[in-house]
């Protein structure tokens, strides 16, 4: 049984409780989340968000590589950070396994200058409320008489 290698890499993003994973191969291109193209993605306000690694690497870039992305979890705004972060760690695993280390450093300076939430997660989580109060912090009203 011959064996061929697909050139494949797989990363993740995450964004509070959403996490996106990328699947990133040789091909042709395609850059699909859940199934459907990336441009389909809702709501249609933050669908820029997650063409932001695309337009800031350029689609000459993204040409010879397909992106699939699953992802679960969060609220929406939490799923399409998670999703570009997935897409940007997903090119720049890519480039340094299957291409160059000059290139993948160079992807990377330019990913990092615009935004480090690209390559970064944010470890922001949200404070679990406590006795004695209706939050986290607040506290219930006091009164004296």
């Amino acid at each position: 049984m011959s064996e061929t290698k697909i050139e494949s890499v797989q990363t993740f993003g995450r964004k509070k409780t959403a996490t996106a994973v990328a699947f990133v191969k040789k091909g042709s291109g395609i850059i699909k989340v859940n199934g459907a193209p990336i441009n389909l993605l809702q709501p249609e306000i933050l669908r820029l968000k997650t063409f932001e690694p695309i337009l800031l690497l350029g689609t000459d870039k993204f040409d010879n590589i397909d992106v699939r992305v699953r992802v679960k979890g969060g609220g929406t705004t939490s799923q399409i950070y998670a999703i570009r972060q997935a897409i940007a760690k997903g090119i720049v695993a890519y480039y340094q396994k299957y291409v160059d280390e000059a290139s993948k450093r160079a992807i990377k300076e330019i990913l990092v200058q615009y935004d480090r939430t690209l390559l970064v997660a944010d470890p922001r989580r949200c404070e679990p409320k406590k006795f004695g109060g209706p939050g986290a912090r607040a506290r219930y009203q006091k009164s004296y008489r």
